[in-house]
């Protein structure tokens, strides 16, 4: 039963981010790339992390996709216009995308796994305690980074035509 779930859960999230790239339409595309991040907290919550699964869902679905909706709004488009998705790149595209694919099955292949910790659970308490402790500096620059990256998309979005 857990490797049907596994399985419904991986076809949707190949599936809606195979759509998301294909899709001709822009706000479409972003909607697929909505679900797929969906199916991704729903592996998450699937691999007992609910920690993950939570920050995923409100973190990218919630905050990430609302605002590349908010930046396909804000820009001019007429109602009728697609994306013309016509690359002449895809045979490279598909050598990469494999080269990746091997690689990354190599490594889990033939990595050693981890061992001390492993049957040990992170709590979100201790993530919390990590940022605000052990990685203060990194958690801080990040935070003034956004801070600037929404400061930035106002003045973007406020800009008036001449």
């Amino acid at each position: 039963m857990a490797q049907f779930a596994f399985a419904i859960i991986a076809a949707c999230l190949l599936g809606s981010g195979f759509q998301a790239v294909s899709s001709r339409n822009l706000v479409h595309s972003v909607l697929w790339l909505a679900i797929s991040l969906v199916a991704t907290a729903a592996l998450y919550a699937f691999l007992d992390a609910s920690f993950l699964a939570a920050i995923q869902i409100i973190l990218y679905t919630g905050g990430v996709i609302t605002l590349m909706l908010f930046g396909v709004m804000l820009t001019e488009q007429g109602t009728d216009t697609g994306i013309t998705n016509a690359s002449h790149r895809r045979i490279p595209a598909a050598v990469g995308a494999l080269a990746t694919f091997g690689l990354m099955a190599t490594a889990l292949w033939q990595g050693a796994p981890r061992g001390d910790a492993a049957g040990e659970f992170v709590t979100a308490k201790q993530i919390g305690l990590s940022f605000l402790t052990t990685h203060l500096l990194a958690f801080e620059a990040l935070s003034i980074l956004l801070l600037a990256a929404m400061l930035g998309a106002i003045v973007v979005a406020r800009r008036k035509d001449p």
